[in-house]
């Protein structure tokens, strides 16, 4: 996975995901994306802003990606680009853009080239992985053959665990990276339920730090949360963290005079 300090960038850049699949509305398939994308997208200072599942809809794919690609910076897609009749992906991406699709002489070149090397038929539904939006640039699928595709801002990814990885791995040098995302954690040593208003106040105060609490059990001291705050800005980090750890000291000796 690459690191914050392999780009450099000075604007917020920002990303959503659509994932696309039946299969995963139903629970026949567990989603092990989201996460790892999510974590791959922090690590190269991309804030992942949204996150759609949508079944193999036409209608749905198409209404969320035109709604996401035009609040986003990218947005990400996966599934829906295999060789079955339910894999419409690329005919959406190609809908909400306006342009036709077709079999891809490229996609067409590199398939034929996978299939010999691999000893498999190029039959039908292999076929269908080749049909791709004009205008789109491909994206190397170096696990399987069949590529995905970077049409816009929207880049289509597979669902295939191992696979969209490698395909994330191909595109990310390519992206535009963020402002570095900035993180603090506080262990509190109280409970949520007792920090909670006065977690808000402070949120309320500094709208440029997102502010979490994360309660936990310590073994030995019981109930307990850490903050978590996160900004791209450092002075504006710092005075949040300030006004937390001293918000956490008043309810320490508030307590102790119990």
């Amino acid at each position: 996975m690459p690191t914050a300090n392999s780009f450099a960038s000075k604007e917020v850049v920002t990303a959503a995901l659509l994932v696309i699949g039946s299969k995963i509305l139903s629970g026949r398939t567990k989603d092990q994306n989201i996460g790892y994308i999510a974590e791959y997208l922090t690590a190269v200072d991309i804030d992942l802003k949204e996150v759609r599942v949508v079944g193999n809809e036409e209608r749905a794919i198409v209404d969320a990606l035109n709604a996401l690609r035009h609040r986003c910076t990218y947005v990400f897609t996966t599934g829906g680009i295999g060789p079955t009749h339910a894999d419409i992906t690329a005919d959406c991406v190609a809908k909400a853009f306006g342009v036709p699709i077709d079999s891809d002489p490229r996609a067409l070149a590199i398939l034929h080239e996978w299939v010999e090397t691999t000893g498999a038929e190029m039959n039908e539904a292999r076929l269908r992985m080749t049909r791709i939006p004009k205008g789109a640039d491909l994206i190397l699928n170096r696990v399987s053959g069949a590529p995905g595709f970077w049409i816009g801002n929207v880049i289509v990814l597979a669902g295939v665990p191992s696979i969209m990885q490698a395909m994330l791995d191909e595109v990310a040098p390519k992206l535009n990276i963020g402002v570095r995302m900035l993180s603090e954690t506080v262990r509190a040593d109280a409970r949520e339920g007792d920090i909670g208003m006065q977690l808000n106040e402070i949120a309320k105060a500094n709208p440029a730090v997102a502010i979490g609490s994360y309660p936990f059990f310590d073994p030995q001291h019981g109930p307990n949360t850490n903050v978590v705050l996160r900004a791209h800005d450092a002075h504006k980090l710092a005075q949040a963290k300030c006004a937390i750890e001293e918000m956490l000291e008043r309810v320490r000796r508030a307590q102790s005079r119990r």
